[in-house]
């Protein structure tokens, strides 16, 4: 039943016991004439033995307090004394009451004559009709300027956290399963319900939790909902998968002004994932600096193929890419795993037309250092199959019975391993699992050799050549762990961070394959020509990142590549060296002008504003002749913006260095340099996410995903990156899409 019509009417029963007559809470405003008179029908209330007030077919009413919505000159309400009476409520003008009405917290009461009072909102200080001559307004009015969003000043102060929404009541006359409840918190006195702002957060929760979207009509989550909120319309799962893809579009507008408004070019980095339906999902994340010189990585598409094997799958997802965030001549490079030569030639076709190329495209597109670590491990544990199948099956023999474990703990006891480390099975799909399990074996072998002594039933303990094979699997592997543990550990790894760790791989292969061991010398070939192929494809782009480092410029790409290339050392350095030079002249030929770079932070508009105003001394009349004195009077051999950047002394290489924080202070000191420095780092070295980067089959999307539109599955998976960034505020508009 509702608590806003004018009356309630039951039929007089008997039986009851102390009844009182009560007028409705809510009283009409002077100018719709309808000020509750005695005239007006009657409810009746039963007051049982607890002091419960119901109705007369037993149902339950809110106390007297909460409901009653009084008025200054409202009078207690009496009770007849004796039971089964009943009595009217008489005002009382002499005795005022306690207001008890929660609008009186937002409201205060002002004499305007000496027969009219009006109430003024303590926000806005809008006046209200109160009370005149003998005639006294109700609360309704009132309640509705602060519930109903009204008062401006009131909604600007409440907590975007919390869900106040608008309050709508029920129109007069009808009848409501559920009585309206008001809420009180310690930052707002109301908290009302809103099924558009519940609507939205289910939709935030779906896609932040991965939870299935069908998970709405599940039956326990019905029970749930409709336990914590009675007023709550249930969704259906076309509803709440249309809010999710509102949820994108909305914070896909928010993203798509923050990149347009980037004063460099964006990086993308390409990511094939497989499905149980045979087809591919392309996943583009783009990685670029902001204006405050701040690197961001984002999800941009989840792009469907229908063939992932067809050379012109990734091209097709690039183009979508592309047009979708209108990215025509800001892409500086592509980032992925290298399918084959027939793919690579469509993509530089595909971005030729697209994007005026850089350099000749030879920062165009770079292989994934994560993939080839991942790609070169796969070919060590290769080698050692059968030690490994023999290591895994004794790690197995002892983690997966508990009396198999005590005796080898025992036996470790005994022994005094020195060891600190845990035997645990390895996961085949994450080849850093193998190493760990590699390792700890190798350092217990002592144990299990002992165990294979005193155990009969553990029959297939490795040999003494076994374990020297494990020794020597775990020298590469640790060099190629420990470059891939940084793509991990950096939030946002860029290609200075790998560059150390490529060339020091790339210098210790190459004295194995020299080794006198047909073993090692032949899988450090192997290693070595899939390295070689990094190294060559990717070089040029570590070099010129190591460059706009001013801890090491020039000088560790000569020292590095006298330690991988030896007495052809200058001839390699020579070409890194001519390539920043030719890309900077690019910049330098570029028309754009100078002035963004200043104006990113305000700095260059709000000093010419400030000079103007001060008698217009840098118009151009004050300052032409000074330009042409100075165009005359300078030498024309004056060096670049790169040369003095070279010649200045390295800086001290301190460990928590910011580089981009540098460059963002000397961008007025090398202008044109700092926005080759801002698109050269931002180039990502990895096309998998940190939690990806030992993995050694493609990443396969989840059955359920799978089953759910493309365009739901771009929505789910771009709006979670986007909200785990917070880059962009809640919004409290719902933006729906129909299905």
């Amino acid at each position: 039943m509702t608590i806003e019509t004018d009356l309630l009417r039951f039929p007089m029963l008997s039986g009851f016991g102390k009844m009182e007559i009560i007028f409705p809470y809510e009283m009409a405003t002077p100018d719709e004439e309808n000020m509750a008179t005695p005239g007006k029908e009657i409810v009746l209330v039963h007051h049982d033995e607890d002091h419960n007030m119901t109705t007369p077919n037993g149902e339950n009413m809110m106390t007297h307090e909460d409901e009653l919505m009084e008025t200054p000159d409202t009078d207690k309400l009496g009770s007849p004394d004796e039971p089964n009476e009943l009595a009217l409520v008489e005002v009382q003008p002499n005795k005022r009451r306690k207001k008890k009405s929660i609008v009186w917290e937002h409201f205060t009461i002002e004499s305007v004559s000496a027969d009219c009072r009006r109430a003024y909102c303590k926000q806005c200080k809008q006046s209200f009709a109160y009370s005149t001559g003998s005639k006294v307004a109700g609360t309704s009015h009132l309640k509705r300027h602060i519930a109903k969003g009204t008062c401006t000043a009131l909604l600007r102060g409440q907590d975007k956290n919390q869900l106040v929404a608008t309050y709508t009541p029920p129109s007069k006359g009808t009848v409501s399963d559920t009585p309206k409840r008001r809420y009180r918190t310690s930052s707002s006195p109301y908290v009302m319900f809103d099924q558009d702002r519940c609507r939205q957060d289910i939709a935030r929760m779906v896609i932040m939790h991965d939870y299935p979207l069908h998970m709405v009509e599940d039956s326990g989550f019905v029970s749930f909902v409709k336990n914590l909120q009675p007023r709550f319309n249930m969704l259906s799962f076309n509803t709440v998968q249309g809010d999710c893809v509102g949820t994108y579009l909305m914070e896909k507008q928010n993203l798509s002004k923050f990149i347009e408004a980037i004063p460099g070019r964006i990086c993308l980095t390409l990511d094939m994932w497989s499905s149980s339906r045979s087809v591919g999902y392309v996943f583009i994340m783009g990685s670029f600096i902001d204006s405050e010189w701040k690197l961001h990585r984002r999800v941009l598409n989840v792009v469907m193929e229908q063939y992932p094997e067809s050379p012109n799958a990734l091209s097709h997802a690039v183009a979508v890419c592309l047009s979708d965030w209108r990215l025509d001549g800001k892409l500086f490079s592509l980032t992925f795993n290298l399918q084959n030569e027939a793919a690579l030639d469509n993509l530089r076709l595909l971005v030729a037309i697209k994007n005026p190329l850089i350099l000749n495209g030879q920062f165009l597109v770079g292989s994934c250092i994560a993939w080839t670590l991942s790609d070169i491990a796969k070919d060590v544990l290769d080698a050692g199959e059968n030690t490994i199948r023999k290591i895994r099956d004794s790690v197995k023999y002892v983690t997966t019975s508990d009396s198999h474990e005590e005796k080898f703990l025992e036996l470790r006891q005994q022994l005094q391993v020195p060891s600190e480390r845990n035997l645990s099975l390895d996961d085949q799909m994450q080849w850093n699992t193998t190493y760990h399990m590699l390792v700890a074996a190798s350092e217990m072998k002592e144990v299990f050799s002992c165990l294979g002594t005193s155990d009969p039933d553990y029959k297939e303990a490795p040999s003494m050549e076994d374990w020297k094979l494990v020794e020597i699997l775990c020298t590469y592997l640790k060099l190629l762990f420990d470059a891939a543990n940084i793509l991990t550990t950096t939030t946002h790894p860029t290609a200075i961070t790998v560059f150390h760790e490529v060339w020091r791989i790339h210098s210790e292969l190459s004295r194995a394959v020299t080794s006198e061991d047909p073993f090692i010398s032949n899988l450090s070939k192997r290693m070595l020509e899939k390295f070689d192929k990094y190294w060559k494809d990717c070089s040029l782009v570590l070099a010129a990142a190591v460059v706009m480092d001013p801890r090491f410029k020039m000088k560790l790409v000569e020292f590095s590549f006298t330690k991988v290339y030896g007495e052809e050392a200058p001839a390699y350095i020579k070409v890194v060296d001519d390539g920043i030079h030719e890309l900077f002249d690019e910049y330098v030929a570029l028309p754009l002008p100078l002035t963004p770079t200043y104006a990113e932070d305000g700095g260059a508009d709000g000093n010419m504003k400030a000079e103007d105003s001060q008698g217009n001394l840098l118009s151009d009349n004050g300052f032409t002749d000074f330009d042409v004195y100075i165009m005359e009077t300078t030498s024309h051999q004056t060096k670049s913006e790169l040369d003095r950047y070279l010649e200045d002394s390295l800086l001290p290489r301190v460990q928590d260095f910011d580089l981009l924080g540098w460059w963002k202070l000397n961008k007025f000191k090398y202008p044109t340099l700092s926005k080759m420095a801002r698109d050269i780092l931002s180039i990502p070295v990895s096309s998998l996410p940190p939690d990806s980067i030992f993995i050694t089959k493609r990443k396969k999307l989840d059955p359920y995903r799978s089953s759910l539109r493309p365009e739901t599955v771009e929505a789910m998976i771009c709006s979670k990156d986007w909200m785990q960034s917070g880059l962009t505020e809640v919004s409290n508009a719902l933006v729906r899409m129909e299905y």
